[in-house]
């Protein structure tokens, strides 16, 4: 059987350096939930829990599909080490699951840049090649000075280097700066270690330009700054049209701007994109893959839009779970086949039934993060035809 390997996130509520730091977004998702995800997306992780003491981060950390362990009082203040957070989620897991952890790995959310292949590497430098402990690493050339006190007199002396010869580049050891995102585990080891170092350990080395750990707000609004570039879709984080045979769509926030025009009598108006009439044209002209209109409000102007984009629609539903799965079952749809667009915490229990859960930009933060992909325009400007771009590709 291959070996059962442990994600853990520590992620505690309280932070003084950015308070709620760990549901503080980077690229329009949660912290906590960027890391989920990429654990989730890994070969060789089996198991993804994120050890809190915080309701909120454990609905986000949940939404995104992790399991939970509540960290207990004593191990979630200001000095308690992810050590023992870690050895309190793999006790509490093995004890839910009636089965032993091989490997263990303490990944930090505070890496938001942490990707999926570096949580692999790390995971198989332990769990395939045999070394007791790894961490991920990137290359370093700087020359490190430290700060010395002598005879009332600051002075400075070269901690990888000395001060009074400097080599080239080439002419140096290879360095490597430690990055805080992940640390692999033999679990046995680190039972009876009681700390991430221990036996052979080896160094995994990572892109230098996705290493920012967030401190302060500084790295927070550093890291935003970055996640545009850092962010670019990967092969096969998109849905396309092999992936799915049913696309639903919520109506207001995802067809519209979420805003409502109301005239002196009382009318209601809503705005919709013309370039989401195309993308909808062009999902219904592919024949065999099945659409529906699925709100929450009983409104005229949902029912009109419908018919205006020739749809089936279900509306003035309270419980849109319950409705979406009836309707799975009489149109023969598996709901893992299902692409399911919303944008506030009424689509979540959809966002749990289907297997392609989506949010368009702007949606609530919650929503995003337990989305498996987030559009780049926002509702009611195009999203619905971004959408139909990834499922359709140049044929759209």
């Amino acid at each position: 059987m291959p070996p059962t390997v442990l994600a853990v996130i520590p992620a505690r509520g309280g932070s003084k350096g950015v308070p709620a730091k760990n549901l503080a977004a980077v690229g329009g998702v949660p912290l906590v939930v960027r890391a989920v995800r990429e654990c989730l997306a890994s070969r060789i992780v089996t198991d993804v829990v994120v050890s809190t003491d915080d309701d909120g981060i454990a609905a986000a950390a949940r939404g995104a599909g992790a399991g939970v362990v509540q960290r207990p009082t004593d191990i979630a203040g200001d000095t308690a080490t992810s050590e023992a957070a870690v050895l309190h989620a793999m006790d509490a897991h093995e004890a839910l699951q009636g089965r032993a952890v091989d490997v263990v790995l303490l990944v930090q959310c505070t890496s938001p840049f942490i990707t999926r292949e570096d949580i692999d590497a790390t995971a198989a430098a332990v769990a395939r090649d045999g070394a007791d402990s790894a961490l991920t690493v990137a290359p370093f050339h700087g020359f490190v000075w430290r700060e010395t006190e002598e005879d009332g007199a600051t002075g400075g002396i070269g901690v990888n280097h000395d001060k009074s010869y400097r080599p080239r580049r080439q002419d140096r050891p290879q360095d490597f700066l430690e990055t805080g995102a992940a640390y692999a585990m033999a679990a046995d080891g680190f039972r009876k270690a009681g700390h991430r170092f221990f036996g052979r350990t080896v160094p995994v080395r990572t892109d230098p330009a996705r290493v920012l750990e967030i401190d302060d707000p500084h790295d927070l609004a550093r890291a935003r700054v970055l996640a545009p570039l850092l962010d670019a879709p990967r092969p096969g984080a998109l849905p396309t049209r092999d992936d799915i045979d049913a696309v639903v769509l919520d109506f207001d926030g995802t067809q519209t701007d979420d805003r409502v025009y109301v005239d002196s009598d009382g009318r209601e108006m809503v705005a919709v994109h013309r370039g989401d009439g195309l993308g909808i044209a062009a999902l219904r002209r592919a024949g065999d893959l099945k659409l529906l209109i699925l709100s929450t409000e009983q409104n005229p102007v949902v029912a009109a839009r419908a018919r205006k984009l020739r749809l089936p629609v279900l509306h003035g539903i309270d419980r849109k779970d319950l409705a979406l799965k009836q309707w799975c079952e009489e149109n023969g749809v598996a709901p893992e086949r299902v692409l399911y667009v919303g944008n506030d915490v009424n689509d979540l229990p959809c966002f749990g039934l289907v297997g392609w859960p989506v949010a368009v930009a702007g949606a609530h933060d919650v929503v995003r993060g337990a989305a498996r992909a987030v559009t780049a325009a926002h509702g009611g400007n195009g999203a619905i035809r971004e959408i139909a771009s990834w499922i359709l590709g140049p044929s759209l």
